[in-house]
């Protein structure tokens, strides 16, 4: 899939932060009268996940089909009581692929569910990097998480509820709950266009769509003319993305990384900063973004397509996780979004220069190498199953 299936006729708005997605995702629950179907990697059990799971259970007691699907490494700190308290209001909880235990290398352990999507009603759908966890929620005090979703009114919502219902199917059989897969009394999605812009789904998954988000921004980035906005939580693309992105700027193009300033994660971090030396000679502008910490998974590119979901630039997305993401194609949109990565940039970030980057001390060089191949190796040892033909229900 280099070219997405675009749709038209959507109503699409950017949403910055929790500050603006977690109002608008508890405002069309307590609205929802058939069903809600939640997708998240974290749930935390802080404000803002005492507040969505209040508002699960409001919507379950009002006799609504209430699904939430959390992963099992992501959610794993999220007490069993309150699982127990959502399952007690009549909320259906799934766990994907449940973690028990924090020793161990198995193989798979490292193939999540990453996705951050939410369907009501099939009246509007939510898409994003934004996980149900106060943004507030750090180990020193800082402004929110630079993040975003979207919401989704129109056509472009069908494929959405068959992407969620599809992997809720997948997982409530391999946990035997098939009464929990039924849609009775579901209304379809409405096909009717309530907007004026075209957006397409983009799933990651380890079955027919292993490499579709690679090869969306594959596409995109060698067919640009002008020029390539990425903001990124964690960047560690693959040889093809490195060269697209090279060739790129070779030929003329601004291309901009928007990449984590904050070390949230040491290995992914200095994994990232042992590209930067060749990425800085191909004439990338490279910010890190000091801010607070950088979540955000999003792209502009020539000003009219952009991208915003899950999905890093790193193995663990591109290679092993679920993922989805949106991408949109419309001026206005793409314009709205450059400006706050231009904002967050301009006011927030700091730019690495090629010229200080070369004088970097040789052990901050060696560390940087080194943690790129231990995350090289993780994946392959770890997570990459190269076999293509697993029966879909083996990939949990």
């Amino acid at each position: 899939m280099s070219v997405p299936d675009f749709v038209e006729g959507n109503r699409i708005t950017l949403l910055r932060n929790g500050t603006e997605y977690f109002p608008a995702l508890e405002s069309a629950i307590d609205r929802a009268q058939h069903e809600v179907h939640l997708e998240t990697y974290i749930f935390e059990h802080d404000a803002t996940g005492i507040r969505i799971s209040e508002a699960l259970k409001r919507a379950a007691r009002r006799d609504v089909t209430v699904r939430l699907l959390l992963d099992g490494f992501g959610s794993q700190n999220l007490p069993q009581e309150v699982i127990q308290s959502m399952l007690k209001a009549g909320v259906q909880v799934l766990i994907f692929r449940k973690e028990i235990s924090p020793f161990g290398l198995q193989r798979n352990r490292l193939r999540r569910m990453h996705r951050k999507l939410a369907v009501i009603d099939a009246n509007i759908a939510f898409v994003g990097g934004i996980n149900v966890i106060d943004d507030l929620n750090h180990s020193e005090p800082l402004p929110p998480r630079f993040d975003f979703a979207i919401s989704i009114e129109g056509p472009l919502q069908s494929k959405i509820i068959l992407a969620a219902r599809h992997l809720w199917m997948i997982v409530a059989l391999a946990r035997l709950k098939k009464r929990w897969v039924k849609h009775n009394e579901i209304p379809c999605p409405t096909n009717q266009p309530c907007g004026n812009q075209r957006g397409a789904l983009v799933i990651r998954d380890n079955f027919r769509h292993r490499h579709d988000i690679e090869e969306v921004y594959l596409h995109a980035i060698t067919n640009a003319h002008s020029e390539i906005i990425i903001a990124n939580a964690y960047f560690l693309p693959g040889i093809n993305l490195r060269r697209a992105l090279s060739d790129a700027a070779r030929r003329g193009l601004r291309v901009v990384l928007l990449l984590q300033g904050r070390i949230e994660h040491h290995l992914q971090h200095y994994a990232t900063q042992a590209l930067y030396g060749s990425l800085l000679d191909a004439g990338i502008e490279i910010y890190e973004y000091h801010k607070s910490f950088l979540h955000a998974k999003v792209a502009v590119i020539d000003r009219h397509w952009t991208t915003v979901g899950s999905s890093n630039i790193d193995p663990f997305s591109l290679l092993l996780a679920r993922e989805a993401n949106v991408v949109v194609d419309d001026k206005l949109f793409a314009a709205e979004l450059r400006l706050c990565l231009e904002s967050a940039m301009a006011e927030e970030s700091t730019r690495v220069l090629q010229e200080k980057w070369k004088d970097q001390s040789w052990v901050s060089r060696t560390m940087s190498w080194i943690s790129y191949y231990i995350v090289r190796l993780l994946r392959g040892v770890v997570g990459y199953n190269r076999k293509k033909n697993n029966p879909e229900y083996g990939k949990l």
